[in-house]
């Protein structure tokens, strides 16, 4: 981000690695790759509707837990409240699962069609 234009990532590959993770039964790993693909959905939505939170992240040099919250509440006014789930669901597995480490694989494993959810806002598919 030095140079002032966004680095692409890849969402999806993150998604797929917490997948992955759930399959070898790891619950704190596959909890930090889906909270992982939910940060950067949260990354490229606030780029449509919450773009000068982007920019003094950008200046900041990084998100804050702060920023990220507040551009799911800007997107919120937009596509509806309950983007706000979809994120508090993926904050519950970056502490909880990951952490704290106190999610089991079940816990975890339901926890991923929130996860798409947001990921599809990202991509612009409701």
């Amino acid at each position: 981000m030095s140079d002032g234009r966004p680095v692409k990532v890849d969402i999806r590959k993150y998604l797929e690695e917490g997948k992955e993770h759930i399959r070898r039964n790891d619950p704190v790993q596959a909890s930090e790759k889906l909270y992982k693909a939910a940060e950067e959905a949260v990354k490229v939505i606030s780029e449509t509707f919450a773009p000068e939170l982007r920019e003094e992240a950008m200046r900041k040099g990084r998100w804050t837990t702060t920023l990220l919250f507040k551009a799911v509440e800007r997107a919120a006014d937009r596509v509806g409240e309950e983007i706000i789930h979809h994120w508090d669901t993926a904050w519950t597995l970056h502490v909880e699962g990951f952490h704290e480490a106190r999610l089991d694989i079940n816990s975890v494993t339901r926890r991923v069609k929130q996860i798409e959810a947001l990921i599809r806002l990202a991509e612009g598919k409701r």
